[in-house]
């Protein structure tokens, strides 16, 4: 059964549609990929293979009925422990799944457990302080990326074929980029809101998917907008190829904040300019953003990502009530409160400049349709780059400098999706962001067509032999 791991989830569910295979030998075999796979990269923290292959055996409808999936730590599966990547959640199961992760799982995925994610999703690298860290499938000793980065390394490992994930100020996007896979941060609103996020004063974070194929990620997003998601945004429809639409396409590769762009980075972003420019469309090099907006944007947006580095007290001691310890929070969750405290003060004035990006960022798409730029500035760091343990401020630098593009549509509330374009020096997956205004996915989506189509790309699940036990 190793065939399974090259097979994309619309042909592992059409398969089984067929009767060629089914849906229990499916589970089974991803349940043994998990098992070979998992001493090399720490990307499972709860499985529940044998609850995954009894939910196998059961009729399944919807459009990926039948394919194996993972669901991150940080969303709840009722009876399932939720441990937000965190020792001070040990032990926490939920009673009830939360609407978002249900939503998901009625579009016919069978859940096989929990994938690992960085102290409450607060990171773009998966290494939990004191414990091992997710590792990237393509080189061991690199960082998947976060705060989705189990979710990356099960699906670029082949395990399965799509992943459930989410994305606060890149979370999707960061890990599809160091892993070689697609990963579409959708426009706010188009799908079921994070639960853990209802209540914030702005939703940044959203819920989403990571795949190896474009027409995975297309078919999401066809298949919940047709039990009635996104109302309220211009429709998305059934996407299966490129567009014949001529598009006006800026380009942007220069880091907003003044950080140097690898050189492997600039290229494949400049080549998939030409590229796009060759199919007809209208292609041009912009500066889209001010760079005093730019610069607020950054300060605001870290300002609101402390704030919610600080709410972790409240919500654990809410949720675990006298069998949270404070003291069990990692340096990095402890950096971001005492931040927040010293600029308690300019919160609300960050929540105002956040508000007045969203107007910034729409006028830049008044004579565009769509802008690329890099999804990171380089390829996956080492593993102890980012680290939680890291020295506060030396974090918060090399953050800032690697991964200064994808918080824009999440302050935004614009969808934007990352293509493994390119690969680095050494053979690292680069990405390539393509965003849109909001509710503009079908545009994004008929592009990652087309260059899919024009420059396919290679999978770790196609290239590489299985991991053996």
């Amino acid at each position: 059964m190793h065939e399974l791991r090259s097979w994309d989830a619309i042909e592992t569910a059409a398969r089984i549609a067929a009767g060629e295979v089914s849906a229990e030998e499916v589970a089974r075999a991803a349940v043994a990929r998990a098992e070979a796979w998992e001493p090399h990269i720490n990307a499972v923290v709860t499985p529940t293979y044998e609850a995954g292959i009894e939910r196998a055996k059961q009729p399944i409808g919807g459009s990926f009925a039948g394919v194996p999936s993972f669901i991150k730590d940080l969303d709840n599966i009722a009876g399932v422990p939720t441990g937000m990547g965190s020792r001070a959640y040990a032990d926490f199961v939920p009673k009830t799944t939360a609407p978002c992760v249900q939503q998901f799982l009625d579009t016919g995925f069978v859940s096989l457990g929990k994938s690992s994610t960085p102290e409450f999703g607060l990171s773009a690298t998966t290494e939990p302080q004191g414990a091992d860290p997710t590792c990237n499938p393509w080189d061991r000793t690199r960082s998947s990326g976060g705060s989705s980065g189990g979710a990356a390394a099960l699906t670029a490992a082949g395990v399965v074929p799509m992943a459930y994930a989410s994305d606060g100020g890149g979370s999707i996007r960061i890990p599809a980029s160091f892993c070689g896979l697609v990963g579409l941060k959708p426009s706010r609103g188009r799908l079921t809101d994070l639960e853990r996020a209802s209540e914030l004063p702005i939703k940044i974070a959203t819920y989403g998917v990571i795949s190896r194929s474009v027409r995975d990620t297309a078919a999401y997003y066809a298949a919940v907008e047709r039990a009635g998601s996104g109302r309220g945004l211009q429709p998305i429809g059934d996407v299966q190829g490129p567009g014949k639409e001529e598009l006006r396409i800026g380009v942007y590769i220069d880091s907003p904040l003044g950080h140097p762009i690898d050189p492997a980075v600039r290229a494949v972003v400049e080549e998939t300019g030409r590229l796009l420019e060759t199919m007809g469309h209208t292609v041009s090099e912009v500066v889209p953003f001010s760079e005093k907006a730019v610069r607020n944007l950054a300060r605001d947006f870290f300002n609101y990502w402390a704030m919610l580095g600080a709410g972790v007290s409240h919500m654990s001691k809410k949720t675990m009530g006298a069998d949270f310890e404070k003291a069990m929070l990692e340096d990095w969750t402890h950096g971001l409160s005492r931040h927040f405290r010293r600029n308690l003060l300019r919160v609300p004035q960050a929540l105002l400049g956040l508000r007045r990006f969203e107007r910034i960022y729409a006028d830049a798409f008044k004579e565009l349709d769509v802008l690329i730029c890099p999804t990171t500035a380089g390829a996956a760091p080492p593993l102890k780059h980012l680290s939680p343990d890291q020295p506060f401020q030396l974090k918060y630098d090399r953050l800032h400098a690697l991964v200064p593009f994808t918080p824009v549509q999440n302050v935004s509330g614009a969808p934007a999706i990352s293509l493994p374009l390119g690969t680095s020096a050494e053979g690292m997956p680069l990405g390539v962001q393509l965003a849109g205004p909001l509710g503009g996915e079908r545009h994004l989506l008929e592009l990652a067509y087309a260059l899919e189509e024009a420059k396919p790309w290679r999978t770790m699940a196609d290239d590489l032999p299985e991991i053996s036990r």
